[in-house]
């Protein structure tokens, strides 16, 4: 069995939803587990696993966009509180005899698993960008050049890359693999329904969004607004990771940002989704604009009420296309780490 140290990205908190799957899984084939993160990724998994807090390199957001240079200054700036983590986490993993690194989008990890000639596996959903064929837009061909630059800096020269991905693309690099997203078992237990709300998610109030809304011929119900209650036909609803689930699975259909993790989860729910991406953020761009190249629901900058009326027009041609979404566990993925750690350890 191994001895392995998870590192895990704590920025949000889809890293830390599917390590705590890939966790598990590793728990039940008896591995000896050990997880290093930081922000969301130390709080969501340390009520399970063992969980070693350290200093996390995080991107840089001016007014809502992601700034990639001012990502790559802020963390050169920071290199002293790594360069703390770092040595603890050398000292930790020559005390516990660690013999191999997981990564989900967490450097430090790598960077000691290269420093201690471990063997490095990483899980993500980024390195599609990288290690991938794919398109996007060409009016954002600087945000993916830095992207990918970023990317290939966080978790470099990994034994194998297990990238998760909602959609098909050609492998271009050597060790790595393609797999379905890595979803919550609540997910995969649970038979969606289709009622008559369409489900709202924004990270910020949108004021704007809300009186747009107000304006549409649809019951929507909305989250992340800062307000409770009914107003129109709008029902606002306070944070709630049971509500939520339990609105998403009933929708109709998604309006919201583009996550990875929401939109792998509505997908898999057979949920059309309409995806209006945080600004600069270019995995959010990415994610929206292959929603929406394979058929699955619409892609917008900006919303306005045309847009939101002809989403909804068309939601029985975007419901026919999202039925057709290959629905798999995770299976996959988990028998092909089982067969890397074999042959790594």
């Amino acid at each position: 069995m191994a001895n392995i140290l998870y590192g895990v990205n704590g920025e949000g908190a889809g890293h830390s939803t599917r390590a705590r799957e890939v966790l598990t899984h590793l728990e039940t084939q008896g591995h000896k587990l050990h997880v290093a993160s930081f922000d969301r990724g130390l709080q969501n998994l340390k009520d399970r696993f063992d969980v070693i807090a350290i200093y996390g390199f995080r991107f840089a957001y001016v007014n809502n966009r992601v700034r990639y240079k001012r990502t790559l200054t802020k963390n050169l700036v920071t290199v002293p509180h790594a360069a703390k983590s770092i040595a603890q986490l050398n000292q930790f993993v020559e005390q516990e005899n660690i013999n191999l690194v997981i990564t989900d989008f967490e450097p430090l990890t790598c960077h000691i698993g290269h420093k201690r000639h471990l063997p490095v596996i990483s899980i993500d959903n980024q390195h599609c960008l990288t290690n991938a064929a794919v398109s996007y837009p060409k009016q954002y061909r600087g945000d993916a050049a830095a992207a990918k630059l970023v990317t290939r800096l966080m978790t470099p020269r990994a034994n194998a890359y297990l990238v998760i991905s909602f959609f098909n693309a050609p492998v271009r690099k050597r060790d790595t693999f393609l797999f379905p997203p890595i979803l919550r078992q609540q997910v995969l237990d649970s038979t969606p329904t289709e009622g008559e709300h369409v489900l709202v998610y924004v990270t910020s109030p949108a004021p704007n969004l809300a009186k747009l809304l107000a304006s549409i011929r649809c019951r929507f119900v909305a989250y992340g607004f800062g307000r409770e209650g009914t107003e129109g036909n709008i029902i606002y609803k306070r944070p709630s990771l049971d509500g939520f689930f339990s609105d998403l699975v009933s929708a109709r259909a998604v309006i919201a940002n583009s996550g990875f993790s929401l939109v792998t989860e509505a997908l898999h729910l057979a949920k059309p989704y309409l995806a209006v991406p945080v600004s600069h953020q270019f995995e959010q761009v990415f994610n929206a604009y292959w929603l929406q190249k394979s058929g699955y629901g619409a892609y917008w900058d900006e919303l306005n009420k045309e847009r939101v009326e002809s989403f909804l027009y068309n939601l029985p041609q975007y419901r026919e296309s999202v039925a057709k979404y290959p629905r798999q566990g995770n299976q996959a993925l988990f028998q092909k780490l089982d067969s890397l750690i074999r042959d790594l350890v």
